[in-house]
């Protein structure tokens, strides 16, 4: 007992409320003991219920109102919703309409992985002067190492992000009507007809941002892998991956640009849809729903005085188990050739894949490698895509609203799997479930008290100086919840 109660005085609790730097809100609370976290819980403090707001509606409203889930992926969303509404309404698009679609949410991500390093990552290794955004920030010993010259690199490229973005939200306009919020998005395929000034004018922008990606981005995230190798070392999680697959290739669904698929114990297996649980133990809601399928999901006003219970996030969990989601899940299950750049960190001639990084990919690097990889790849397949397109030719499929029918519709924000599921029934919205990518990420203990993929990651993370705990926040923005 005195070990234990000497263990307790040598164990601090830091809490960080709210995790700035971030899309929405976030309280963590870390125990930390030795140098390192050894306990760590996420509580999202907010309850939106958008699937209540949905009830009642036209079918064809969801894809509108789920965009307001996200002010930074809204068109990942849309795009679940309308693939959701396509297996419901049981359409599927033209190759027109497929394309025009895959370009909408290509453009989305581009530019979303440039915010995600720049914008809210890059200042936790690169040192900016002292005016806002860069301040404030962590002050403490070994934080900032990078050398002068790359240091000024990467401010720079913090700045250039900016314009980079904007012409990104242009790409994003072009076919979606604006950005953010798209209008171009509908059952049955999308609204925007291509021309060939809207061909071209997509195309300079996406060389623009190629360039980026090539002589700034890239390049940037590699300096920071090279003088911060510790940051492979920690953050782990739970090395479980989930990718339900982004933009397909033909019409009939069945190839895809990053494949569907998990890695679950070390091998990887097939995506099957029906193997995804929510559980409640440790949110804000009855425990009556925990377990469930979301095609059978119910969600209801949350109580916030439930025992036990610290956050409104479900616990989404693949064949019972935790899963990551995001660039890593995504690249590591399809493993695609990497830039020439990855080839020059590592030191090999020839191709490299995702999985040549080995266990060095489970880390905070590892995610933040994988992303900006995984926009080189994006980039490059839009430039196919767009010479794909036939001006003037149908870019949907007419159909009437169903008196009944159930859909799921899946696809990949630039943060993680994103899916959602309908029931239609007097052609109203009876019911509708959204397990977003940050809710399989960020989520609480499930309940057999096994805690979730961040909340893992975190744990062994070193925090020498509690004052200035940097890694902790590295860890986390590390998955962009």
């Amino acid at each position: 007992m005195a070990g234990r109660r000497e263990a307790l005085k040598k164990t601090r609790k830091i809490v960080i409320d709210p995790v700035n730097r971030i899309e929405g809100h976030l309280k963590v609370e870390v125990e930390v003991s030795g140098g390192k976290v050894v306990d760590a819980h996420c509580t999202t403090g907010l309850f939106r219920g958008f699937e209540i707001i949905l009830k009642g509606r036209d079918p064809r409203d969801a894809a509108q109102i789920t965009q307001r889930i996200c002010g930074v992926c809204p068109t990942s969303h849309g795009t679940a919703s309308v693939l959701c509404l396509d297996s419901a309404f049981g359409v599927k698009p033209t190759t027109n309409g497929r394309i025009v679609r895959n370009l909408i949410l290509v453009a989305d991500h581009i530019w979303d992985h440039i915010l995600h390093f720049y914008h809210l990552v890059a200042l936790d290794y690169v040192k900016g002067p002292n005016v806002p955004p860069f301040v404030p920030r962590y002050e403490g010993k070994g934080i900032y190492k990078l050398p002068p010259e790359i240091n000024d690199f990467g401010v720079k490229g913090y700045l250039k992000a900016l314009e980079i973005r904007r012409v990104g939200h242009e790409m994003t306009a072009i076919f979606g009507g604006r950005g953010p919020h798209v209008h171009g998005l509908v059952v049955g395929g999308a609204t925007v007809v291509p021309t060939a000034d809207a061909i071209v004018g997509y195309l300079w922008r996406l060389k623009e941002i190629e360039k980026f990606y090539d002589e700034i981005y890239l390049p940037t995230v590699y300096a920071v892998a090279k003088y911060y190798p510790e940051a492979f070392t920690f953050g782990a999680g739970c090395k479980n991956f989930l990718s339900y697959g982004v933009y397909p290739l033909n019409d009939d669904y069945t190839e895809f640009l990053l494949k569907p698929g998990v890695y679950t114990d070390g091998e990887d297996k097939p995506f099957d849809p029906e193997k995804i649980t929510e559980y409640v133990k440790y949110s804000f809601y009855n425990d009556s729903i925990t377990g469930l399928n979301p095609k059978n999901g119910k969600t209801h006003l949350a109580n916030p005085d439930k025992p036990e219970a610290y956050s409104f996030t479900k616990a989404p969990r693949y064949d019972g188990k935790p899963h990551e989601v995001g660039p890593l899940a995504r690249m590591w299950v399809a493993n695609p050739v990497l830039s020439r750049h990855a080839s020059e960190f590592l030191g090999k001639k020839g191709e490299v894949r995702m999985r040549d990084f080995g266990e060095k990919a489970f880390s905070v690097l590892g995610r933040l490698v994988a992303r900006a990889e995984e926009g080189w790849l994006e980039v490059k397949a839009a430039k196919k895509w767009i010479t794909e397109l036939k001006p003037g030719a149908p870019v949907y499929k007419n159909v009437d609203v169903p008196e009944t029918g159930i859909g799921f519709g899946c696809t990949e924000a630039p943060r993680g799997s994103v899916g959602h599921w309908i029931r239609i029934r007097d052609k109203k919205i009876a019911n509708y479930q959204v397990v977003a990518p940050t809710t399989w990420n960020v989520s609480p203990r499930d309940d057999t008290g096994t805690p979730g993929p961040i909340e893992q990651a975190l744990i062994g993370t070193p925090v020498p100086d509690p004052k200035n705990p940097v890694n902790v926040v590295r860890v986390i923005r590390s998955f962009d919840p």
